[in-house]
C-alpha cells in the first residue's frame, strides 16, 4: 500500500510539474477556442450601378430537443408545430412525432429549416419555444454566407465566383476570381469563445480580438442593358440552330471597355447555359475572319494593294496535293483584292499571300507579330492561352510547305474571340489597339479606392493608309451587294464587319463541323462599338455560313442599341457674349437692386421682365399686363412711392 500511494504521489508531480504544460494546453483547448470572424465579401456592380453579384446571410435553423425541460417542452411543442407546418406547408402532427422521436432519441441537432433569409430567420426565431431561446428553447442558429447573382444566369461564367472545395482546391472564375483576393474577399477577423455547456460557446472579450475587414466593392464596365441584348440574341440564335455553343462580346471601341461578354453552351438536356467563359479561354482556327489581318500585313507590306487583280482559277488552288477552294462552285475568274474580301474568296486572298510571301514567309509572320497577334491580353480573368502563329523559324512542328497558304485564309493560327474582337477594335479605332478592360473602379463605402484607365497596347498597328484601306473593305463586306455580309445591311444604321465560316475536326469527315463567326463594329462612320459573335457547330441541315448564323446576332444587337441607347454628336458649347442681352440684364439687375419700394421706369423693357421685377418688391403690388413684348406705358410715374395692394397697369406692345 505505502508503495502504491508513492506512485500515486509521484504521478501527481509528474502531472502538475513535468507534463503540466500540456495538459493546461488541452484543458484551455477543451474550453476556449479561436474563432475565424469572416469579413463581408464585397459587391459586383455593373458600369451603371445595378447589383451583379452579392454576398447574401443563410441560416439553419436546428433544435436542441433536451434542452427545454419537460414542462416547457410539452407546453409549447404543440403551438410550434402548428407555427413550423403554417411556415413550411407540411403536417402538424407529422412535425410533432419528429420532434418528440427525436427528444427521446436525445437529439440535440434536430434540423427545422435549412438555407432560409434573414426574414424567414426573424419569422422563426420567434416561433413558441424557439422564442425562449438558446438555454431554455434549445434554438441552435448556424448562419453561412451565399454568393447570389441578381441577373440570374445571364453573364454568370464573367461575374464569376470563388469556391474552396473540401480539400483546399480553389476555382476562381470571372471577375469574382479574378479581383477576390485583392480587393473584394477582405481580411478574416478572430475572437476568442469559451464553452459553456450543450455544445454552446460565448464570445470573450479579449485584447487579442480582431475585427474582420470587408471588402471593397468593384464596379465592372458590364451595362445591363446590353448585356441583356446580347444574352438573348444569342440564345434565340443558338435555339435556332440547335448549336452546341457559342458567344459575343461588345466593347466599347474608344476605351476597351467590355459592355457585355455572354457563353451559353448546350447541356444533355438541350438547355443552355453559362457553362464555359468560351470568349476569353476558348482558342480556335479563325477561318475568314484572319483575312483582315492576312491582307493588313500586305498592305503595309506594300506588296499589294486593293486595286490588284488576282485569278482565282475557277476556284480551286493546289498546293503539295493539298486544295483550297472557294465556296463558290467554278470560282469568281480575275477580281480585284477588295472584291476578293468582300465575297471571302478564298482561293484569291491564298494567291495574293503566296506570291507576296513564299520565298520570305518570315515577313509575313513578322509582320503579324508586330501588330501584337502573336501576344496574349494579359487579362486578369484566368485561362486566356496564348495564341498560335506557325513561324519557319521555330522547331515546334506547325510549319510545313503549306502553312503560309493556309494561314493567309484563316487555318493553322488560332485565336480567341477576344483575342480576334481587339484586333478588328484596333481597326474600327484608326489603328489604336486598346486592352480590353472589365473593370471600371473599385469603391469602399463610396469612395475610389482605385480607378481603372485605358490601357493602350500598341498605339499604331499600321499605317493610316492601311487603315484607312481595312475599313473600307469592311464596310463594303456589309454595303455591296455581292458582299458575304449583304443581308444584315440596313439604310437606318450603318455597320461594318467580316464574315467567317471555318471547319473544325475536318481531319476526319465523318466529325467535320464548322465555326461560325461575324466580327465588326458599328456605326461604320464613327464606330461606338465593336462586337464579335462565334457560334460552333450549328446544324448542318438549318445552316452554318457566318453570315447566316452569327451575323443576324450581330444585327440584332446593333440595331437593338442604337433603339435602346441612341448615339449622341456632341457639340461643345460656345461661350460668346450677345451684346443686347448683357446691356437688357445689366439694366434689369441695377434697376431691381435700386427700386425696392419707389415705382422705376419700365418703358423700354421687355413686359416678361418688368412683371418679374415689379413682383419681387418689397410692397405687395398687384400688377395688370395689356399685351406683350416691350412696355410702352406704366400707370403710375416713376419715382412714385409704392403702397402696399396698389394696382400697376403697364400696356406692352
Amino acid at each position: 500500500m505505502f508503495i502504491f500511494g508513492l506512485a500515486v504521489v509521484f504521478k501527481l508531480l509528474s502531472i502538475q510539474f513535468l507534463q503540466g504544460d500540456v495538459y493546461r494546453a488541452k484543458a484551455t483547448e477543451r474550453v476556449v477556442k479561436n474563432v475565424v470572424i469572416p469579413a463581408n465579401r464585397g459587391n459586383v456592380y455593373s458600369v451603371n450601378g445595378n447589383l451583379l453579384a452579392t454576398s447574401i446571410p443563410k441560416y439553419d435553423i436546428r433544435l436542441d430537443a433536451l434542452t427545454p425541460k419537460t414542462k416547457t417542452f410539452e407546453k409549447y411543442v404543440k403551438p410550434l408545430c402548428d407555427s413550423l407546418s403554417k411556415y413550411s406547408g407540411k403536417s402538424s402532427n407529422n412535425l410533432e412525432k419528429d420532434i418528440r422521436r427525436a427528444r427521446a432519441n436525445r437529439n440535440r441537432y434536430f434540423l427545422l429549416a435549412r438555407d432560409i433569409g434573414y426574414s424567414d430567420y426573424i419569422r422563426l426565431r420567434n416561433f413558441p419555444l424557439l422564442n425562449l431561446g438558446a438555454f431554455k428553447g434549445g434554438l441552435i442558429v448556424e448562419q453561412t454566407t451565399k454568393r447570389e447573382h441578381p441577373m440570374g444566369g445571364i453573364a454568370q461564367r464573367t461575374i464569376g465566383y470563388e469556391r474552396i472545395d473540401d480539400q483546399g482546391n480553389v476555382t476562381r472564375p470571372g471577375i469574382d476570381g479574378a479581383f477576390g483576393i485583392k480587393y473584394l474577399r477582405g481580411v478574416d477577423g478572430q475572437r476568442m469563445k469559451q464553452q459553456i455547456g450543450n455544445g454552446q460557446w460565448k464570445p470573450l472579450s479579449d485584447a487579442n480580438e480582431i475585427e474582420p475587414k470587408d471588402g471593397y466593392d468593384v464596379y465592372t464596365t458590364i451595362d445591363v442593358n446590353i448585356q441583356d441584348i446580347a444574352h438573348h440574341a444569342l440564345l434565340a440564335q443558338l435555339e435556332k440552330y440547335k448549336a452546341d455553343h457559342g458567344c459575343v462580346v461588345v466593347m466599347e471601341t474608344k476605351t476597351g471597355e467590355i459592355r457585355a461578354i455572354s457563353n451559353l453552351g448546350r447541356n444533355s438536356n438541350g438547355y443552355y447555359y453559362e457553362r464555359l467563359n468560351y470568349a476569353v479561354g476558348e482558342s480556335h482556327e479563325s477561318g475568314s475572319t484572319f483575312k483582315l489581318m492576312a491582307l493588313a500585313a500586305a498592305f503595309e507590306d506594300k506588296v499589294v494593294d486593293t486595286s490588284d487583280v488576282v485569278d482565282t482559277e475557277k476556284g480551286i488552288l493546289s498546293f503539295y496535293g493539298k486544295k483550297v477552294r472557294d465556296s463558290k462552285h467554278g470560282g469568281y475568274g480575275k477580281i480585284t483584292v477588295s472584291r476578293a474580301f468582300e465575297v471571302s474568296s478564298n482561293t484569291g486572298i491564298v494567291k495574293v499571300i503566296d506570291q507576296a510571301y513564299r520565298k520570305q514567309p518570315e515577313k509575313f509572320v513578322d509582320r503579324l507579330y508586330e501588330m501584337n497577334l502573336k501576344n496574349d491580353l494579359n487579362l486578369p480573368i484566368i485561362g486566356e492561352p496564348k495564341p498560335i502563329i506557325p513561324d519557319p523559324r521555330v522547331k515546334n512542328g506547325r510549319w510545313s510547305g503549306i502553312a503560309l497558304q493556309w494561314m493567309a485564309y484563316g487555318y493553322g493560327v488560332s485565336f480567341t474571340p477576344l483575342q480576334t474582337l481587339t484586333f478588328y477594335n484596333a481597326v474600327a479605332n484608326d489603328g489604336v489597339m486598346v486592352k480590353p478592360r472589365f473593370l471600371r473602379e473599385v469603391k469602399e463605402f463610396g469612395k475610389v479606392i482605385e480607378p481603372f484607365e485605358k490601357e493602350v497596347i500598341n498605339k499604331q498597328i499600321a499605317s493610316k493608309e492601311t487603315i484607312s484601306k481595312l475599313q473600307a473593305l469592311l464596310k463594303n463586306v456589309v454595303e455591296k451587294k455581292h458582299g458575304t455580309g449583304h443581308s444584315l445591311y440596313s439604310e437606318n444604321f450603318s455597320m461594318a464587319g467580316k464574315t467567317g465560316t471555318c471547319q473544325k475536326d475536318y481531319r476526319d469527315k465523318e466529325k467535320l463541323n464548322y465555326i461560325s463567326s461575324f466580327a465588326g463594329y458599328f456605326p461604320a462612320e464613327n464606330p461606338k462599338y465593336s462586337c464579335i459573335v462565334v457560334i460552333h457547330e450549328p446544324d448542318k441541315g438549318v445552316g452554318y455560313y457566318g453570315a447566316d448564323v452569327s451575323g443576324p446576332v450581330f444585327k440584332r444587337i446593333a440595331q437593338k442599341i442604337y433603339t435602346d441607347t441612341p448615339l449622341i454628336d456632341e457639340i461643345e458649347t460656345l461661350e460668346m457674349q450677345i451684346g443686347d442681352v448683357e446691356k437688357e440684364y445689366e439694366i434689369f439687375y441695377k434697376t431691381a437692386q435700386t427700386y425696392k419700394t419707389i415705382m422705376p421706369n419700365l418703358v423700354g423693357m421687355p413686359a416678361m421682365d418688368a412683371l418679374v421685377l415689379l413682383e419681387n418688391m418689397q410692397v405687395e403690388v398687384t400688377v395688370k399686363l395689356d399685351g406683350t413684348g416691350v412696355v410702352k406705358s406704366q400707370s403710375i410715374n416713376k419715382n412714385t412711392k409704392l403702397k402696399n395692394n396698389q394696382t400697376v397697369v403697364l400696356k406692352a406692345s
